[in-house]
């Protein structure tokens, strides 16, 4: 791939920044027909390599009142060429001039249309063109009623750039959506493609670049845009390799991890798990002073520090923390480790919060982290973000973990199926994939180490690094899910699959 080309690929706009890009391109006298054409028989070529001729020779599509509706009438007038059986569903009597061109056009090549979505039943593939980015207003009446007819056919569905009744910025359903198979995003990647509650109405999503000049780009968006995905080619970049020939393990990073109680044992192995796999210098894990033989025999590498237990087996106290390049807190503490968590956070070095390093900083208030004059991380799955920020509307991620940034002072890494990272400036990481198999009690222990070991060891800015472990677990998790099954992958499993997601990274 290219450098242009992976720089289009990382971007991820909202509806009014792609509005403003595809203004700058008509402002430079490129006509919007031909803009069309050259996006909508990219889209056609890519439908006819999905679903050959000889497999799905009847095609229904669903034509909206605007330019995706245009696309949708070009796409129909090529695979119409290439002796495809097209029959439009055509619901609006009122169309865009240039769309209302096509439909003329394709009325006379002879392709039926009509106004009702029975019309459609008989195909083996619908494209929805129904409607584009930009959509605020919710599906309604007969058209809504034949959204949701359409979806219970279970048939397979491609829809051009987004699925008709997904809001673009926050992935929310606007009354009802088309339930796609396959999605052809046209140009730039939208934000709802990043939102987990879109995901089933996405399907399988992929890009189609029709030649946007990167020129347009940076003059809207700026050439750092703020909201970019993780790529292999940027994750290569973040790794803290190749190594200095001449190194010693304390110039590899000095990792303390705070975490487990006689209630969560697994937490601290898990946690010191991912932070073995990170390659990181030297290891020490604090725990419950009834722990210390346990980690010692499944982390022997690793500096045990027993701690003073409370009553209820948390860790009382820790012992001082000066000689620390980084702190990573909160796997299986226990909300009865009030104590640590405010010591961890008097630290002077860069802190990593997790679990109930979270809860308790819950309780604490996030106005709390106004004491620290380092970085901190915190690391909330949905549940823990809403305690966190009970103030911030949490169904609009990428919006939410901004926000979230911004009022702590804090990277935030926002767990999910598509996994947000983002510092107080604004800048925006975004986890491109990921697989179920992560839904399991322990994934996120060893992501906390592994963020802990990287931060040791790298130069890069600490919210690249956040996103390199982000990606590199995700890919982990793909990975040890192919192998295993996605019932197969458990907290042990997953760490060692890490080091196979560095392997590959760097022999690409």
């Amino acid at each position: 791939m290219s450098h242009f080309r992976e720089v289009l690929e990382s971007i991820v706009v909202s509806a009014n920044q792609m509005a403003q890009i595809e203004r700058r391109i008509f402002a430079a006298q490129m006509p919007i027909a031909a803009l069309m054409e050259k996006a909508a028989n990219r889209a056609a070529t890519r439908i006819q390599q999905l679903y050959p001729l000889s497999q799905s020779p009847e095609v229904g599509i669903l034509v909206g009142p605007g330019h995706n509706g245009g696309d949708a009438l070009v796409v129909a007038r090529e695979l119409h060429l290439q002796g495809y059986s097209i029959s439009l569903y055509k619901p609006f009597h009122q169309l865009k001039e240039l769309t209302l061109q096509h439909a003329q056009y394709a009325e006379s090549l002879g392709i039926p249309q009509s106004e009702q979505i029975d019309a459609l039943q008989k195909c083996q593939l619908v494209i929805d063109g129904l409607f584009g980015f930009g959509l605020e207003r919710s599906l309604t009446g007969t058209l809504a009623e034949d959204v949701n007819q359409l979806n219970q056919w279970q048939k397979p569905v491609i829809s051009i750039d987004i699925p008709s009744g997904i809001h673009t910025d926050t992935g929310e359903v606007l009354g009802t959506a088309v339930k796609a198979t396959h999605t052809l995003c046209l140009g730039l990647w939208k934000r709802a493609f990043f939102c987990d509650q879109a995901l089933e109405y996405i399907g399988s999503a992929e890009r189609i670049d029709f030649g946007i000049p990167l020129q347009d780009v940076w003059a809207v968006l700026g050439e750092n845009p703020p909201i970019q995905q993780i790529i292999p080619s940027v994750a290569r970049s973040f790794l803290p390799l190749p190594r200095p020939l001449v190194t010693h393990k304390y110039k590899q990073g000095h990792l303390l991890l705070v975490c487990g109680s006689s209630r969560y044992a697994g937490g601290a192995i898990l946690t010191g798990l991912g932070a073995r796999s990170s390659g990181v210098g030297m290891l020490s894990i604090a725990v419950p002073q009834f722990l210390k033989l346990m980690l010692t025999s499944h982390l022997p590498e690793a500096l045990i520090i027993g701690c003073p237990e409370t009553e209820t087996g948390a860790i009382a106290e820790l012992p001082t923390l000066d000689q620390y390049t980084v702190i990573a807190c909160g796997p299986g503490l226990t909300t009865d480790a009030q104590n640590v968590v405010t010591q961890v956070l008097q630290s002077k070095q860069p802190l990593i919060l997790d679990a109930d390093g979270l809860n308790i900083l819950a309780q604490l208030g996030v106005n709390i982290l106004s004491i620290r004059n380092n970085l901190t991380i915190l690391t909330p799955h949905l549940g823990e973000f809403k305690r966190l920020f009970p103030d911030l509307n949490s169904s609009d991620r990428i919006t939410a973990c901004t926000e979230a940034a911004q009022k702590s002072n804090a990277i935030i890494l926002f767990k999910g199926a598509r996994t947000a990272i983002a510092d107080p400036d604004g800048q925006v990481w975004l986890i491109p994939a990921s697989t179920p198999a992560l839904a399991r009690g322990g994934s996120g222990d060893v992501l906390t180490g592994l963020i802990g070991g990287l931060l040791t060891q790298s130069k890069q800015p600490p919210k690249n690094v956040v996103a390199l472990a982000a990606w590199l677990h995700a890919q982990a998790g793909i990975l040890a899910a192919k192998d295993k099954t996605e019932l197969g992958v458990d907290g042990v499993t997953l760490a060692q699959y890490i080091n196979q997601a560095i392997t590959d990274l760097v022999s690409v």
